[in-house]
């Protein structure tokens, strides 16, 4: 009977591997020494299996669930996403070399 919970239980994580990963209670406020510290962030919609709309800040090893209204969050997050265009931008690209043909002269 154990044995069969827990084949069902490892069936359940491996189909749906975030439903244990989810927020579920948002903070209002964060302090900026936290937002100073944020290495990336990611966003988790309501319609999906977690049932909230929330930002989750990661912080070193630490995660923190806040609400996605916050200003100071809105503003974090478009710095980051712009910072990451940014360095899209400068990779140097590897420069192509265009083959031509000689025509042929008919003789």
């Amino acid at each position: 009977r154990s044995v069969l919970f827990l084949t069902l239980f490892l069936l359940f994580l491996a189909l749906f591997p975030g439903a244990f990963n989810c927020c579920t209670e948002i903070s209002d406020e964060i302090p900026k020494g936290i937002l100073r510290r944020v290495e990336r962030f990611e966003i988790q919609k309501a319609h999906s299996l977690c049932h909230l709309e929330a930002v989750i800040l990661y912080v070193e090893s630490k995660k923190f669930c806040v609400s996605p209204r916050i200003r100071k969050v809105k503003k974090l997050m478009k710095k980051m996403k712009h910072r990451i265009h940014r360095k899209k931008i400068h990779v140097r690209k590897q420069r192509r070399t265009r083959v031509t043909r000689k025509k042929r002269t008919e003789t």
